[in-house]
């Protein structure tokens, strides 16, 4: 549990360091061989503990104190699950629907917490790629907005107008 909640947390203050430096550094701003090549090596590591070390932690956490095996049937409700007893009517096994999902007809879904486990990997596998993609939109779109206001300020030939029309 503690190896996944720090590689959230390392993630997270290394997204807040992308967001810092991209607030400070003016957009077109040449970069040296130097700068370049550590800021390659940053998003490397970003994309490392986005997609290699947050997911593989979360996995070693689900299959060994969690113990969400294929064997287990229902919806495990986590570390947090005995918070919920009260209001969901939760058994002793900690798990929501723990004899399967029963239809009218007599259809049954088994859900076991193996497949929670992937589900919730996939989740995590998705929110990095969103905020990778997001992330790409905002540090593209940084100037668009400082170079939209200098447009409108000025003429057709690009003198600054002295006055509104």
């Amino acid at each position: 549990m503690t190896a996944f909640y720090t590689s959230v947390v390392v993630t997270l203050l290394l997204s807040g360091l992308i967001v810092r430096e991209g607030k400070r550094r003016r957009p077109g701003t040449r970069m040296t061989w130097g700068e370049a090549f550590v800021a390659a090596l940053f998003v490397t590591g970003m994309l490392l503990m986005i997609y290699g070390v947050v997911p593989d932690r979360f996995l070693k956490w689900a299959d060994g104190e969690l113990k969400w095996r294929s064997d287990k049937i229902g919806i495990p409700l986590g570390p947090f699950g005995h918070y919920l007893h009260s209001w969901f009517g939760v058994g002793t096994h900690n798990l929501l629907w723990h004899n399967g999902i029963k239809f009218g007809g007599g259809g049954k879904i088994n859900f076991t917490a193996q497949d929670m486990r992937d589900l919730i990997a996939t989740v995590i596998y998705g929110v990095g790629l969103g905020g990778q993609i997001g992330i790409w939109i905002w540090w593209n779109g940084r100037g668009k907005k400082a170079a939209q206001s200098a447009i409108e300020a000025s003429s057709a030939y690009g003198r600054p107008l002295v006055r509104s029309t």
